[in-house]
């Protein structure tokens, strides 16, 4: 029963309304593998099998009936822990908060409970999603299926965990410096950051959205049909706009895409990051792409100042907590947002300049491109219980070059599997496209995975008890 839960999302739909498959049996499936990764694994918060298989139950006479609730019934997901969800408490990854139940679900899980998905479980994130690690003051340490002695990455760090371990298909992560991209990439899975407003999500804040993290490309596009629709609270949404999200492969032929390997700052990549890449590069052109080398859009200024502005942000909300609550919170988040208390109103105000400059600079960037490919991770993942690539608080943003200025400049852009370090860990292409044009992301995307074929390997810890297996 467990293969079941390695096909796409679309297929096991499909089976539910045929009858061929139960949404209990389904379900059953997934909680075993659960049950056996999760000791070595650790993805999951609020895992609630029980509820699940209810919820399972009445999908299944929805069926019997034909009258399904919408796209995703009967589809168990995960939704990662700081997406509010009704009756629960939104830890944000720390020990620092005081418990209190959600009055209502974020607009993407409300979308997921309109069209029938059943939220399963919460996946972990680090202290108020600010480290690209699995590390947290309240969750037990996320570990990279792909072997766990190494990070997933972060702040979707369980989500990552949970898609690469085959928690099925369909996962739910937020990106606001490359939080969804940054695991996928180092995880093997698709991760799709949208132009931001386009998947409408509360609290919203510069930069911030909600994107699918799933095994392919299509798992993400049938996603996207649910958790786009509108919803009045977030007041940075775009306008509905009906898209068909069915990501057919984009033909490339007389495409121009643009070549970054350089990221203007941080961590440069590595030589097998490097060949991977331009491995990836070498299908595009094979298949009718010009591809065209361009240099950086980030500037250490503009890195530094957002760094200085964010330490600022977070010191200000840190002082609104008691002193023990405080020492609750992770030291390395603690230690990295000291700096912000002595940083003068005129360097914030700067430092925040600086995600205009980055959306200038994304913007003339990809003018007269039609897309721009690069590294999404410079670097192999590192070890589970570092903060952070560098494990250093003064330096905490080196690894996010190659990510961070689309969030500002709102561009969508996906990471897609492209090929494996020496050591096993996967490596992430960076696939960026013109603002609000995600679906021409998701058909590039699509159209590279083609080429590429089909991931065969993905970790599974319920087929053999193994630190690191492949199914």
């Amino acid at each position: 029963m467990s293969s079941i839960l390695d096909l796409p999302a679309r297929h096991i739909l499909a089976a539910f309304r045929s009858r061929e498959l139960s949404p209990v049996d389904y379900t059953h499936a997934l909680i075993a593998r659960v049950e056996a990764s999760e000791p070595s694994v650790q993805a999951l918060w609020l895992f609630r099998p029980e509820r699940a298989l209810d919820e399972a139950r009445l999908s299944e006479q929805r069926y019997r009936r034909d009258e399904p609730l919408g796209l995703l019934d009967g589809m168990p997901v995960t939704v990662k822990e700081l997406i509010a969800t009704r009756g629960d408490h939104v830890p944000m990854g720390t020990a620092a908060l005081p418990h209190s139940p959600a009055a209502e679900d974020a607009p993407p899980a409300a979308r997921l409970r309109e069209d029938g998905a059943i939220i399963f479980a919460k996946t972990t994130c680090p202290d108020f999603g600010m480290l690209s690690s699995g590390l947290s003051s309240f969750h037990h340490l996320s570990r990279n299926p792909w072997d766990i002695r190494k990070n997933p990455g972060g702040s979707s760090s369980g989500a990552a965990a949970a898609g690469a371990a085959g928690y099925g298909p369909l996962h739910l992560g937020t990106d606001i410096g490359g939080s969804v991209r940054l695991p996928a990439g180092w995880t093997g899975l698709f991760g799709f950051k949208p132009s931001l407003g386009r998947v409408p999500i509360d609290p919203y804040y510069t930069g911030r959205v909600a994107g699918p993290m799933t095994p392919t490309v299509d798992d993400a596009a049938l996603m996207m049909q649910t958790i786009s629709r509108p919803d009045w609270r977030d007041a940075t949404s775009l306008p509905p706009e009906r898209i068909d999200w069915d990501a057919r492969a984009l033909d490339v032929q007389g495409l121009r895409l643009g070549l970054m390997m350089d990221a203007g700052c941080g961590i440069s990549p590595d030589p097998e990051v490097a060949a991977a890449i331009m491995a990836a590069v070498a299908l595009f052109q094979q298949n009718g792409a010009t591809v065209l080398p361009i240099g950086p859009v980030l500037t250490r200024d503009m890195l530094d100042g957002l760094d200085i502005a964010w330490r600022a942000r977070f010191w200000g909300q840190m002082q609104k907590l008691s002193a023990d609550a405080q020492d609750r919170i992770l030291p390395y988040i603690r230690e990295w947002a000291k700096a912000g208390a002595a940083v003068s109103s005129i360097a914030v105000a700067e430092g925040f300049e600086q995600t205009f400059a980055m959306r200038r600079a994304t913007n003339e960037a990809l003018h007269g491109l039609d897309f721009i490919l690069s590294p999404v991770n410079p670097q192999q993942s590192y070890p589970a219980d570092w903060a952070s690539p560098t494990n250093d608080p003064a330096r905490p943003f080196e690894h996010i070059a190659f990510t961070v200025p689309w969030n500002m400049g709102e561009q969508p852009a996906a990471s897609i599997h492209c090929g494996l370090t020496s050591s096993g860990i996967p490596i992430g292409l960076q696939i960026v496209g013109h603002r609000f044009d995600d679906l021409g992301v998701m058909r590039l995307s699509r159209a590279y995975e083609e080429w590429r074929g089909p991931v065969t390997n993905w970790p599974r810890y319920d087929t053999y008890a193994a630190n690191k297996v492949s199914a």
